[in-house]
């Protein structure tokens, strides 16, 4: 409904294109509100039960170990494929370079430890590490002494139900405010759609994320033991992979796929909630690997030479480890890897990233797509090996 509604929408009428505009900003924020309570709580309890079975350390290392498993793969194969399906080059725009893109990973360090402890509590819900943090801690602290906690415990665990509950509001009126967000990127794709040299890029990672989400994760974990239906796995977490695309928002999706991970998948809450805060914060492999294929198609729209081994190292390597500090990018991730990786590559590249401006928003939409599809299926796989997974009927899903 949204996407086609997009389509009919009058573009050269700027009073509905500000409508719309103020809707998606509604949207976006309205999928946020409940996301700090809802992580917060959640990861306190998820800790302290961990740690009182002596499993946190252990599930933590197996979870990174994952990402780094999967972001390399990924984005090595997005590598492979643009290599040997080159789309059309993109004209060079002479436009200047608007604003320096920065990660400032000082500041970002300097964030995670505010002057105030609490002081995590009442951010813009953009940067979410720092509220990890802040769980960490007070879940480790709740290890203290029961007779002391207990009634903390009880308190927090409590206050988690509640607004996992309200979340579970908020996930449903998701499929109405889903409709704005259709339109909005509706709009955006027409747009795209005219300027024809954006139609291979397009095209090309179209298929790409629809051969890797539906094809190669579901064969991988057909391949695991005991064996699992993918395919009911992969309807169990699409409605979160679509809120994921629509939105580009990471931080808009974390309510729906921690929902869907427990009442459809089977999984836990205290693994699901430790495995989606670091697949969420670190895992980025959609973002790494839709930039990388951008960065790629760029070098060769300014260059006619063919691009080396080592340079293609270059890029894998390199977009890997941006992807892992682009926590307070959210709703950016894919194109923000991108514009650091031409400032980091230089050579001219410096602001190559603003021949792709155009598309950006599709950018992030595969990428973000990518990066919750990844992580609803990482934390299937890594829950069920860890013993914290329960089989659903398919009939019971929401």
């Amino acid at each position: 409904m949204g996407v086609v509604l997009g389509f009919l929408l009058p573009q050269e009428n700027q009073t509905v294109m500000a409508a719309l505009e103020w809707l998606h900003h509604f949207a976006i924020r309205a999928g946020r509100y409940i996301v700090v309570p809802i992580l917060l709580f959640a990861l306190i309890v998820a800790i302290y039960e961990l740690r009182q079975d002596n499993r946190f350390w252990r599930l933590v290392f197996k979870t990174f170990f994952a990402i780094i498993i999967a972001t390399t793969s990924i984005v090595a194969l997005g590598i492979f494929v643009i290599n040997v399906f080159p789309p059309a080059r993109i004209p060079i725009l002479i436009e200047k370079q608007q604003e320096l893109v920065s990660l400032n990973i000082p500041d970002r360090i300097l964030e995670l430890f505010p002057p105030n402890m609490f002081a995590a509590l009442v951010s813009d819900g953009t940067y979410l590490l720092p509220l990890c943090i802040l769980a960490l801690f007070m879940g480790i602290g709740l290890s203290y002494d029961k007779n002391y906690t207990k009634p903390v415990i009880s308190l927090i665990d409590s206050l988690s139900r509640i607004f996992y509950h309200i979340a579970s509001f908020f996930s449903e009126i998701l499929g109405f405010i889903i409709i704005i967000l259709g339109a909005y990127w509706a709009v955006h794709f027409q747009e795209a759609l005219q300027a024809e040299v954006y139609r291979d890029i397009i095209i090309l990672l179209a298929v790409f994320s629809v051969v890797l989400s539906f094809g190669i994760l579901p064969l991988c974990l057909y391949l695991m033991k005991p064996r699992v239906n993918p395919w009911a796995i992969l309807y169990g977490s699409l409605a979160s992979s679509i809120a994921a695309f629509f939105s580009g928002d990471i931080n808009f999706s974390i309510p729906v796929l921690l929902r869907h991970s427990k009442e459809n998948l089977g999984t836990q809450r205290r693994a699901n909630t430790v495995i989606i805060t670091l697949f969420t914060t670190f895992g980025r492999a959609g973002s790494a690997v839709v930039a990388a294929i951008a960065f790629v198609l760029i070098i060769r729209s300014y260059s006619s030479l063919s691009i080396p081994m080592e340079t293609n190292v270059y890029i894998i390597i390199h977009a890997i480890l941006i992807s892992f500090l682009i926590a307070n990018h959210p709703g950016d991730g894919a194109f923000t890897v991108l514009a650091v990786l031409c400032m980091k590559f230089g050579r001219g590249f410096e602001a190559g990233y603003l021949i792709l401006k155009p598309i950006a928003f599709y950018l992030i939409a595969i990428g973000t797509f990518i990066d919750i599809t990844l992580t609803s299926f990482a934390s299937f796989v890594i829950s069920r090996t860890s013993g914290f997974q329960e089989d659903k009927d398919i009939r019971h899903f929401i």
